[in-house]
């Protein structure tokens, strides 16, 4: 992608996702229409469609040669990667969103030629937004991050939804328990773009989870990219940013660790 390109659709974003965010802040305190997706715990809300729509709209009007892949599938959902390809995530911690009004984000990854270039991640009710362009170092803020340091994984902080931790039909949970065991703690913050961005930001050290959707991990992608952290399948395989697959977001340093001596699908 040309500097510039990517400059201009980095900037535009940007701006994009603060105003998402702030439509979010004024519809807040409103009733929700809340709704069910592929479980109970698969929740919408027609706020999840109205920022996603918002998005649509505006690349539709700037874009118009633009893809979109969206959570809520509002508009043409892309089946490929080949030219430019927003990933969008209006309301990442849904859950979250609806009985906390606190820890979700706003996630966009834009993909061109099926490589991650750009990646945002606003934390909306704090209002800190990651940000990042392949080759040009990760940001909080205007801040930009540093280069992860090497650990050892009983240094670590792994965030893992407990569920993996229970009898299941996608991942041993013996060696996760294990793995427990080893590192210095566990968080489950219950939004995968944040799950992303604090390992980016060197706070946590590790994110596992065995069934993600592009809209989830497509934000993060470039940030953990560019401070040296590592995000693959289960198997150490890259992602496609086209289907759900299983995910591996770590340190460098303790990437290939986690993937040999804690996880074993079953």
């Amino acid at each position: 992608m040309e500097q510039s390109l990517k400059h201009t659709l980095h900037e535009q974003a940007y701006q994009w996702v603060l105003e998402a965010g702030q439509l979010i802040k004024d519809k807040m305190d409103t009733p929700l229409e809340i709704m069910t997706k592929s479980s109970p715990k698969d929740l919408v809300t027609e706020m999840d469609k109205a920022v996603e729509s918002f998005f649509l709209e505006k690349i539709e009007e700037n874009y118009p040669n633009h893809n979109v892949l969206g959570e809520e599938g509002v508009g043409k959902a892309a089946r490929e990667t080949t030219g430019t390809v927003w990933i969008i995530d209006p309301i990442d911690g849904t859950m979250n969103f609806v009985h906390q009004k606190t820890n979700f984000a706003v996630s966009i990854g834009i993909i061109h030629e099926g490589k991650a270039e750009i990646g945002l991640i606003y934390n909306v009710m704090e209002g800190t937004i990651y940000h990042a362009k392949r080759g040009e170092g990760a940001f909080k803020n205007d801040k930009q991050l540093p280069k992860l340091p090497e650990k050892t994984l009983d240094q670590c902080l792994i965030e893992l939804n407990h569920f993996w931790l229970c009898p299941n039909r996608r991942v041993n949970e013996v060696k996760l328990q294990q793995l427990v065991y080893k590192a210095i703690g566990t968080r489950a913050y219950g939004s995968a773009a944040l799950e992303l961005a604090f390992i980016a930001e060197g706070i946590t050290d590790a994110y596992l989870t065995f069934s993600l959707q592009p809209w989830d991990y497509a934000g993060g992608y470039v940030l953990l990219e560019e401070v040296g952290a590592k995000l693959t399948n289960a198997a150490g395989q890259p992602v496609d940013f086209l289907s759900s697959t299983t995910v591996v977001a770590a340190n460098a340093s303790i990437h290939q660790e986690l993937i040999d001596d804690y996880i074993e699908l079953k």
